[in-house]
């Protein structure tokens, strides 16, 4: 496996990854951390490893018409799939295909800077953290979040992966909570010269629909999807019923309702 897993996906994945990672996995999330930071109106957004845009969209809605949204993300088929869905009401946002360890972006532009999930996969944390507060303006606002935790619903699914598909392929689904701790964070926060850094556990239930038939769906979302497509019919059978027996007792109707951890960096430019 390589270093640090880049998170690219191919064909219809990014498509997948809206529906069912984004709707029921990063949304909620996203939802908070937006919230959180109490934007006004004509302010100036720019969303690192923006994705297929859920922050952004929702960043829109929070400024108005009068503010500004910018999606940074590596991933062209991220970027197409967030270009294809219907714009929010209020700002304008644009889509930038590029790197957030060297973002071409103008210096002290937004007011605000988010990273949801996404400093985990970036080949140098510290530069794209540095590139985060160049393009801050004084006294702007970063708001990141990383998992804390591997979380009941990954950690069923790795040690499905590894008992039915593949040792490597499982470390591979995992790459995401392979992640900086709140101490890592603090110093890599500080010496990119943020102020003010603040770290909080935050905690949420996050209900997933029959997870027998969510978990491949989620798995083709991912950059496994290849990997798991390539395996046997009995191999993706065994997968997910390995996960529904490993969160029976998380049930909750005709799906599960399972707890998560992020760690939610704020800081000042």
């Amino acid at each position: 496996m390589p270093e640090r897993e880049q998170w690219q996906l191919s064909g219809d994945a990014a498509e997948l990854y809206e529906r069912y990672p984004v709707r029921y996995i990063l949304g909620p999330w996203a939802q908070a951390l937006v919230a959180r930071t109490g934007l006004k109106h004509d302010e100036s957004v720019l969303d690192v490893a923006c994705g297929t845009g859920v922050i952004a969209r929702l960043a829109a809605e929070a400024v108005g018409p009068t503010g500004g949204v910018t999606g940074l993300d590596l991933n062209a088929g991220m970027l197409a799939v967030a270009r294809s869905l219907p714009p929010p009401r209020g700002a304008p946002i644009t889509w930038i295909e590029g790197s957030a360890v060297a973002m071409n972006l103008a210096n002290a532009a937004f007011d605000v800077v988010f990273c949801q999930q996404g400093l985990q996969f970036f080949p140098d944390r510290l530069a794209a953290l540095c590139e985060m507060r160049r393009v801050l303006r004084p006294s702007g606002r970063a708001v990141l979040s990383v998992w804390r935790i591997m979380g009941v619903y990954h950690a069923a699914v790795m040690d499905a992966l590894r008992a039915h598909v593949g040792a490597e392929v499982a470390a591979r689904f995992s790459a995401s909570r392979v992640v900086p701790d709140a101490d890592e964070l603090d110093r890599l926060a500080v010496d990119a010269g943020f102020r003010d850094v603040a770290i909080e556990a935050c905690r949420m239930n996050t209900r997933l629909p029959a997870v027998d038939r969510f978990v491949l769906a989620h798995l083709a979302a991912t950059p496994v999807a290849g990997a798991v497509a390539a395996a046997s019919v009995d191999a993706r059978s065994a997968v997910a019923d390995h996960v529904r027996l490993a969160l029976r007792a998380y049930a909750d109707g005709d799906g599960v309702t399972v707890p998560d951890e992020s760690n939610v960096v704020t800081a000042l430019a």
